[in-house]
Formats: C-alpha cells, sequence, structure tokens
C-alpha cells in the first residue's frame, strides 16, 4: 500500500468510527448517513484511492477542476455531487459529470439545468440549498434561497424537465442567529425538510455537517454529510 494510501484509509477509517459513534449517539442506524468526501483541490489519484477504499460519493465545488478530474475517473463507480455556488455559464460542463446538484438555490439556474440536463439526455438530482443566514436580499452569504424560498423552487424542480427533487442542503451560516449554533441550524434545517416531504414525499435526502460538525448533523437527522479535510488533510492555498 502507497504511504497516500495508508494515510486516506487512516483518515476514512477514522470518519468512519465518527460517524458510527455519532448514529450510535442518536439512535440511528450507521446505513442511514451517507458519507459523501469532498475532494476539491485534490488530484484525480485521490479519488482514485478513495474509489478502491470504498468511497462511492464524492463532492466538487468548481467546474474548472471538477470537470477534468471527473473525466479522468469516469471509469470509477463514483456519484459525483457539485456542492459550489453554480452560474449558469458553468451548466452545461457541470451536467456532463454531476449526478446531484447540491447548490440550486434560484429560479434562473433550474431552467438552466432543465435545459441541459434534457439536451444530454440525463436525470440530475437536485438539492434546494437553504441559506440560513438569508437577509433582506433573501440570498446567503455563501450562496443559498431563504427558507421562504423553498416552496417556489421545489415546486420548480419537480415540474421540470430532466430535474428530480432530492431534498435539502445547507452549510452551518457564519452570521445571523444561527452563527455559532451549528446543531441549532441543523434542527431548522431538518423542521424545513419535514416541511417539504408533505408535498414532495421522495424529497428525503438532508445534507449538512462537514469535517468540524459532521457530529451535530448526524444528531439532528442529516442523511448526507459531506466531509474533506478530516479524510484527505488541510488543503493545499489555491493561488
Amino acid at each position: 500500500m502507497t504511504d497516500r494510501k495508508t494515510e486516506l484509509a487512516a483518515n476514512l477509517a477514522k470518519v468512519e468510527e465518527r460517524i458510527t459513534a455519532a448514529c450510535a449517539a442518536a439512535g440511528r442506524g450507521r446505513e442511514e448517513v451517507t458519507l459523501i468526501v469532498v475532494t476539491k483541490t485534490y488530484p484525480a489519484s485521490d479519488v482514485r484511492i478513495l474509489s478502491e477504499l470504498g468511497v462511492r460519493h464524492v463532492a466538487e465545488n468548481r467546474d474548472q477542476d471538477a470537470a477534468p478530474k471527473a473525466a479522468a475517473c469516469a471509469d470509477l463507480p463514483l456519484t459525483w455531487h457539485f456542492v459550489g455556488q453554480l452560474q449558469t455559464n458553468k451548466v452545461r460542463s457541470v451536467i456532463g459529470y454531476a449526478d446531484v446538484v447540491q447548490s440550486v438555490d434560484r429560479a434562473r439556474l433550474v431552467t438552466a439545468l432543465s435545459t441541459e440536463a434534457v439536451r444530454a439526455q440525463r436525470e440530475i438530482g437536485c438539492l434546494i440549498q437553504v441559506a440560513l443566514d438569508a437577509g433582506a436580499s433573501g440570498r446567503g452569504e455563501r450562496g443559498g434561497a431563504a427558507p421562504g424560498g423553498i416552496e417556489e423552487l421545489a415546486d420548480l424542480v419537480g415540474e421540470a424537465p430532466g430535474l428530480r427533487l432530492d431534498g435539502l442542503m445547507t452549510v452551518a451560516p457564519l452570521a445571523g442567529e444561527y452563527a455559532g449554533r451549528e446543531q441549532a441550524a441543523f434542527g431548522r434545517l431538518m423542521d424545513l425538510s419535514t416541511d417539504l416531504r408533505r408535498t414532495h414525499p421522495a424529497a428525503t435526502m438532508v445534507s449538512a455537517g462537514m469535517s468540524a460538525d459532521l457530529e451535530q448533523a448526524v444528531a439532528a437527522g442529516a442523511t448526507h454529510v459531506r466531509v474533506g479535510t478530516a479524510v484527505l488533510g488541510v488543503r493545499p492555498k489555491l493561488g
């Protein structure tokens, strides 16, 4: 086993222990939580090692990095998630490799995703990104739609050809009433998910929690956690 594979295997084992313990503490089965490894800034060689180690879900947040990486790993049995803020001019490229877009936050993006999914003859899973720090603009500091905008966006996705409404996603906010209160933030997301499932019962996915706060997300009921640093190490500085 190479040094890098040994390192990633050890890190994955630690994260697995954390998720298992968090599930036990919450009275949940381990199978209720899916690990998504966020591979942004790391090379395709790391993605290949992760696949060898049993990882099946990976995430990226910048199309210019993700597109060539996904192409280099096209032979692997992976589900690719796009988790970054997505500009409409990048949608055609993202639809080429992403199976799930977790950052749907405005009507114009839904239209663009639908158009390109139909053109590519693909069905793309969509999560509505919820901004729990949304101010008067209705948008969050790191993207996302205000809670009040979820229903309208959900209906748009649900009716859009080529798209499938899978659920909700959030990032623990750095400002506003939920800043530093990850457990409360994720609990709020779960309440919003419950509301959404009354009209869209298949939208059961709840993506929340990262390396620092995955335990709080699992406790709140998240179905997917997005972990990068705890698996791959501290990210290199981007130039």
